[in-house]
C-alpha cells in the first residue's frame, strides 16, 4: 500500500469529533509548547536580565514579524493550493509547486535577513529610548536575524508536516525545538553570561530544529510530499500569496499594532508599560495558540474536501469545529481569570511596578478570549478554502482597522485602562464581521 493510499484513507474516514481530533490535537499541542517556549525566554530574560531587557524582546518584535510575515503567507497559502491539487489527484504537480515555494522562502529569507541588517540601527535611534534599552533591542536582534532562513522553513514545513499526515512529527520537533531553546536559554543567559544575545541565539537554534528536520524528511520520495524538480508558475505563486495574504498581513499589522501599544504605553507610563504589556501578550499568546493549532489542524481537512467537492463532510467538519471553539474559549477565559496572580508573578514580583499594570490588563484583556477562537478560525476556514480576499479582510480589519479604531478613542476617554480594553472590543467588531462573512458565503460553499 502506498503512502498516497494511506493519506487518501485518512481523509476519507468519517467526520466525527474523534477523527477530527485525531488530526488536530497534535497540532494544538505544537502550537501551545511554542508559544510555552517563547513564554519561557521571556521568564529568563526577565528573571535574569531584568524587565528592561523584556521591555526590548517587546519593541523587537514589530521586526521580526515583519521578516516572517512574508514567509507565514507564503506557507499558509502555499499548504491549502497545495492540499487542493491532492485532493483533486494532482499529486506531482503538487510536488512540484511545493519544492518551487520552499525555495522562493529560502530567496525571501535571504533577502530580508540583509535588510534588517541595513536598518536596525536606524529604528531604535528613532524611537527615544534610553540608552540601555536600545542597547538591548539592537543586540537581541542582530543575533535573530542571523536565523532568519531557518526560521522561515521552519514556518513552512510545520504547516506542510501536517498537511503530510506527520502532525506528530511537527509536534515532536517543537517539543525537542522548545527544550533545546529553554536549555540553552540557561546556559547561555545563567552560566556563560552572554545576556539578551544568548536568548537570542537559543531561540534561534531551537527554531532550527524543524527546518533541519524539515529538509531531511522532505527529500524522501516515500513520503507524500516530498521535494521534486520544481517548475515555475507564477499563477501557483500568485494563488499561495493571494490565499495566505491574510496571514500575512495578520503578522504585518500585529507588528504595526504592537509598535501603537508600545508607543502609547511610553506616553502613559514609560518603558514599565511595555514590560506589562509584554506579560498580557504573552498570557493571549499562550491562550490564543488552543486556537491557532486548531485550526492549523483541520485547514488540510478543509482544503481536501473543498477540493473533491465533498460538501457533506466540509459541513461536518465546521459545524464539528464550531462547537470545539466554543468548548476551548470558555476553558481559556476562566482559566485565564483564576491564574492571574500566578501568570504574571512569574515574569515580575509584586515590588515591580510592572505587576500591578499587568494584572490589571490582565484581568482586561481575558474577555477578548471569548472572540478570538472565532476570528482565528473563521480567517483560517476562508484560507483553506482558496477565498483568500475573505480571509485577508477578515485578518485585516481584525487585527488593523478595529484595533486600530480602538486604541485611538479608548485610550484618549479612559487612559491606561483604555489599553487594555481595546483588544476586547476590537475582537467583538471582528466577530460580528466574522459571523457576516460565514452567513453571506454560506451558500456558496454549502454549508447549510
Amino acid at each position: 500500500m502506498t503512502n498516497q493510499t494511506i493519506s487518501q484513507n485518512v481523509y476519507e474516514k468519517p467526520v466525527t469529533l474523534k477523527n477530527i481530533l485525531k488530526f488536530a490535537i497534535p497540532t494544538i499541542a505544537m502550537t501551545v509548547f511554542m508559544s510555552f517556549y517563547t513564554m519561557v525566554d521571556g521568564l529568563f530574560v526577565s528573571n535574569l536580565i531584568g524587565t528592561d531587557a523584556l521591555s526590548a524582546i517587546n519593541l523587537t518584535a514589530p521586526i521580526i514579524q515583519l521578516v516572517t510575515a512574508i514567509s507565514t503567507m507564503l506557507a499558509t497559502g502555499g499548504s491549502a493550493v497545495i492540499m487542493k491539487k491532492m485532493g483533486e489527484q494532482k499529486n506531482d504537480e503538487a510536488k512540484e509547486d511545493f519544492t518551487f515555494l520552499i525555495l522562493v522562502n529560502v530567496f525571501v529569507g535571504l533577502l530580508m535577513c540583509g535588510l534588517g541588517y541595513l536598518s536596525i540601527n536606524h529604528i531604535f535611534a528613532s524611537m527615544h529610548l534610553s540608552v540601555e534599552v536600545t542597547d538591548y533591542c539592537v543586540k537581541y536582534l542582530s543575533y535573530y536575524l542571523l536565523f532568519t532562513v531557518p526560521i522561515l522553513l521552519m514556518n513552512n514545513f510545520t504547516l506542510y508536516m501536517i498537511a503530510s499526515e506527520k502532525a506528530t512529527l511537527s509536534f515532536l520537533c517543537s517539543v525537542a525545538g522548545g527544550v533545546l531553546n529553554i536549555v540553552l536559554d540557561y546556559v547561555f543567559i545563567a552560566i556563560l553570561d552572554m545576556g539578551i544575545s544568548g536568548a537570542a541565539i537559543a531561540t534561534g537554534l531551537g527554531y532550527s530544529v524543524t527546518a533541519l528536520v524539515g529538509l531531511f524528511i522532505f527529500s524522501r520520495k516515500k513520503n507524500l510530499l516530498h521535494f521534486k524538480k520544481p517548475v515555475f508558475r507564477f499563477h501557483v505563486l500568485t494563488s499561495a500569496a493571494t490565499n495566505g495574504c491574510s496571514e500575512m498581513a495578520t503578522a504585518l499589522v500585529t507588528g504595526i499594532i504592537t509598535m501603537m501599544f508600545n508607543w502609547t504605553m511610553l506616553h502613559y507610563v514609560g518603558e514599565n508599560g511595555v514590560a506589562a504589556v509584554t506579560i498580557i501578550m504573552y498570557v493571549l499568546m499562550f491562550a490564543s495558540s488552543l486556537y491557532t493549532g486548531y485550526s492549523y489542524g483541520v485547514a488540510p481537512m478543509t482544503s481536501f474536501y473543498y477540493g473533491e467537492k465533498n460538501y457533506e463532510k466540509l459541513k461536518k467538519l465546521i459545524s464539528i469545529s464550531l462547537k470545539v471553539i466554543v468548548f476551548i474559549s470558555i476553558f481559556t477565559v476562566i482559566t485565564s481569570f483564576s491564574l492571574t496572580k500566578p501568570l504574571v508573578s512569574i515574569f515580575a514580583h509584586p515590588d515591580n511596578p510592572v505587576y500591578h499594570l499587568a494584572i490589571t490588563g490582565n484581568k482586561i484583556c481575558t474577555i477578548a478570549l471569548l472572540f478570538i477562537g472565532f476570528n482565528i478560525f473563521a480567517s483560517g476556514t476562508f484560507t483553506a478554502l482558496s477565498n483568500g480576499i475573505v480571509s485577508a479582510i477578515l485578518a485585516f480589519s481584525r487585527s488593523f482597522v478595529f484595533m486600530l479604531i480602538t486604541m485611538l478613542i479608548l485610550p484618549a476617554i479612559l487612559g491606561v485602562n483604555g489599553i487594555w480594553l481595546a483588544t476586547p472590543v476590537a475582537e467583538l467588531m471582528a466577530l460580528v464581521l466574522s459571523i457576516g462573512m460565514f452567513l453571506k458565503y454560506r451558500k456558496k460553499y454549502q454549508l447549510c
